[in-house]
Formats: structure tokens, sequence, C-alpha cells
């Protein structure tokens, strides 16, 4: 069997980027840039004001109650009509061009007008400091600087600063289509009771959940029962999307047909079973079909097993079809808040929880009762990695953890 790194190295060679495209930014949210956006722009595009006030010359203002002139005033959207000099002011709203000769600006609530004359105001404070209130153009960025780097997923913000600098258009890759696919006669839908033997289909709900966190398109296929025509039928229409994601039927059990039926349907095994826990019997493979293929996950079938071997394996192979890196699962290093007794000769992924403390990351092991128990996730937010190796684990020992959905 490969190790976790073995298994992840194959998915890393295997798996291509999607060609880049260019989209509308109000289509671009969720989507993956495909090189590095350069400004073409300063931002701000002018020197402008941060407060609504008076534009002055901070070595004006060197005693309480200075009287100026208010020679202009200067709206959003507006340009100043002249400089200023010593003694003068500039009547200036938030956003507007700094006129020249002003170095500061004075708030509003900080003046008042000398007998309601607009023509002439009083600054009620002893000093200012030059800069005070002003940006400067170009201090958020410069032409040429980046604004977004490659493999960037683009949220809100981002959006906002490419409109902000004119990029009506980006390139971007595309999010995977993702058909996913339940095996089993034990298996109903969530809306029916279970008969006697009989489980809800939890997988699908749980696997198109982590599709979308991942930024791929699910497409959810139903349940194949537990025999050829039924598997084969869906194989082929999962077979049309870029990822098709199995749960159940990989194993060694008389009924575990799908291995027999993805290599029907012409698709090469990459590999089989991998030395990890929970999830030991994951199948990935490849249907290579010109400058398109589709890649193939048999998950196990239990949910906790079929939910790691997506965190560590599928989540991998959509972060290269996006773009992001690095495309592995990232991990870091945490204390253990209570001792562990780990007897193991596989890598195991137990469900955790993270408390983020002054003193840097502490994690506290779930109660967990092996692969079906899905409730011992429902607290978690993070995975420890115990190594293949039995040892005893004391408190504060550091661990190896990878959060979920990150």
């Amino acid at each position: 069997m490969l190790t976790v790194t073995q298994a992840l190295d194959q998915i890393v060679r295997e798996v291509v980027a999607f060609k880049p495209e260019m989209v509308a930014l109000d289509e671009a949210l969720g989507l993956t840039t495909a090189q590095d956006v350069i400004s073409q722009e300063d931002s701000p595009p002018f020197d402008k004001s941060l407060m609504d006030g008076y534009a002055v010359k901070a070595s004006d203002i060197s005693s309480n109650r200075v009287e100026l002139v208010v020679v202009d005033e200067i709206t959003a959207g507006r340009t100043p009509s002249c400089d200023i000099v010593s003694g003068q002011a500039t009547r200036i709203m938030t956003g507007a061009p700094i006129p020249g000769g002003a170095d500061a600006v004075v708030p509003v609530e900080q003046t008042e007008l000398i007998n309601g004359n607009s023509d002439r105001v009083r600054i009620l404070v002893e000093s200012i400091s030059p800069e005070r209130n002003v940006i400067r153009q170009g201090t958020n960025k410069h032409i040429g600087e980046e604004i977004v780097p490659t493999g960037r997923r683009l949220r809100a913000q981002e959006l906002a600063a490419l409109a902000e600098l004119g990029d009506a258009r980006i390139a971007v890759r595309r999010q995977p289509i993702v058909a996913v696919l339940a095996t089993g006669d034990e298996l109903v839908t969530t809306d029916q009771t279970p008969g006697p033997g009989q489980i809800r289909n939890s997988n699908e709900t749980m696997l198109c959940a982590q599709v979308r966190n991942a930024s791929g398109v699910p497409v959810p296929l139903g349940i194949a029962r537990d025999n050829r025509a039924d598997l084969r039928r869906l194989i082929k229409e999962g077979l049309n999307s870029d990822i098709l994601l199995l749960s159940g039927g990989v194993s060694a059990g008389k009924l575990d047909l799908v291995p027999s039926e993805l290599e029907h349907a012409g698709v090469e095994q990459i590999f089989h079973k991998v030395r990890v826990k929970p999830g030991k019997p994951v199948w990935f493979g490849r249907l290579r079909r010109g400058s398109n293929s589709c890649l193939v996950f048999g998950l196990p079938g239990n949910p906790v097993s079929s939910m790691v071997c997506f965190e560590l394996f599928v989540r991998t192979a959509i972060r290269r079809l996006i773009g992001q890196f690095p495309a592995t699962p990232q991990s870091l290093t945490a204390r253990l808040t209570h001792s562990h007794s780990h007897q193991d000769d596989r890598e195991t992924y137990f469900p955790a929880s993270v408390d983020w403390t002054a003193d840097g990351p502490m994690v506290r092991l779930m109660k967990w009762h092996g692969s079906s128990d899905l409730q011992s996730t429902v607290d978690a937010d993070a995975m420890v990695v115990f190594p293949p190796e039995p040892k005893e684990y004391a408190v504060n020992d550091r661990v190896e953890v990878i959060l979920w959905d990150r």
C-alpha cells in the first residue's frame, strides 16, 4: 500500500490545472486567478481627504483659535479651483482632492465659522501634524504593483480592489464539475424512513457540501444499487464530469463492484488502498479522452472515512485543477489538551477541535468510535495526524494538525 504522502504525490503528478479563461468581475466570485494581476493605475489616483473639514497648511496651526480665510470648497467628484497659501483654508469633503499648498485636513468638528460667515473659519485645536487626515496618491497601490496573485480564490474584497483599478475582466480557472454517486442496497434518501438494515444517504449531502467548500460544483447522481447494470449506468453518467466521486463499494466484499465497473468503463487505476486510518480502501483513477479526462475517486462508504479521504485526496485534486497552491493539505503544530494512547500502524487522522490561546493553538481530541461515527465530527474543526507507530502522548505534547475547510 502507498503512504499518504506517496498517494498525494501521484495525484499531484496526474492532475493538471484547467486552462485560463477571461470572465467579467461579476462572474468571478469564488473562482481562482490564473495569473498575477498587476495594477495599471495608482490607488488612490490623487491626493485626497480622509475627512470632512478644512484643508490647511499644518504650519499655520500653531495655537488654539487660529482664524483662516476660506478660499474654496471642494466636494467629492470636483477638483480644486485654486491652491492655498499661508493664512488660507479650503472647505473639503471626504474623498475630494487636496488643493495645492495644503498638507493636512482639520475635521469639521474641530472648527467653527466666525460670526456665521462661511468665508472665515476658526480652528479649535492648538496644532495638527503634516499629512493628518490626508492620503497621498499611490499610497494603497502604485502602478506596476501586484493587486492579486496567481492562485487566489476571489472574494468580495479582491473583486472590489480589481474594480477600483479598472480591471473589468480577469483571467481565472473555472470550477470543476464534480459528480457524487453513493452506492449500496442499504441506502435510502434522506427524506425516507429506513427499513430493517437500511440507513440514510448522508454521504451525498456531506460530499456535496465538501465539494462546494473546495470551490467545486457538485452534481448529485443519487444512489447506485449493488448490481452491475445500475452501477454501470450511473458511472457512465458521472464520467461526463471533471471528477466522479463514488462512496462505498471499493473494499473487498462480495458486492464491492466499483473497481471492476470502473475498469469496464475504461478508467485507468492509479492506486487502490492507502496506509491511512480511516480510509484504507480509497481508490483513484482516471478516464483519458483526448484533451479532456475525468478524475475518479472511490471513497469508502463509512462517512468519516469518506470525509477524511475527501480532505486529503479529493481536495488536493480540486486545488490542482483550479491552480491553487500548495495543493496538498497544509498542517500546523498544536499542543494536546490531554494524553492519548496511539496503537495503530497506519497514519491516523483523528477528529479534533483547535482552541486558539495566547500561548498558541491547543487541540482537543473528540470521542471517536471509528469510521462510522459521524457525530464525532460535528464539534470538530480539524484532524490530528498521528504517525504510523504506537506511541503514548502526554498533555502538551506537540502534534500535527490539519484544519478543515481551509
